[in-house]
């Protein structure tokens, strides 16, 4: 028996729809605080690290950081080390 024929992939990954649950408004500092809802969801405590990430069609979602993720950018920060200074907290210190 022949097995059915299938599309071709477009390259597209469905994803669900997104929606709005919440928003929070930004500081002078770039700033903003994780509304009550998204930390429950999220299972967000105090000292947590949230990870930004974005997908390839420019949608930007934030996520609780795994242990992985933690190691993998502490080893990046020391890569970094080279812009780590005073006149760079000057220079950049505003974005």
């Amino acid at each position: 028996m022949a097995s059915p024929k299938r599309r071709p992939s477009t390259g597209a990954a469905k994803r669900a729809t997104s929606r709005p649950v919440a928003s929070s408004r930004l500081t002078s500092k770039g700033q903003a605080t994780v509304p009550a809802r998204v930390r429950r969801k999220l299972n967000l405590k105090p000292g947590d690290t949230v990870i930004f990430e974005e997908s390839e069609d420019g949608a930007v979602f934030l996520r609780r950081a795994e242990p992985l993720d933690i190691e993998f950018l502490s080893a990046l920060e020391k890569t970094l080390s080279e812009w780590n200074s005073e006149n760079d907290d000057e220079a950049y210190g505003d974005l």
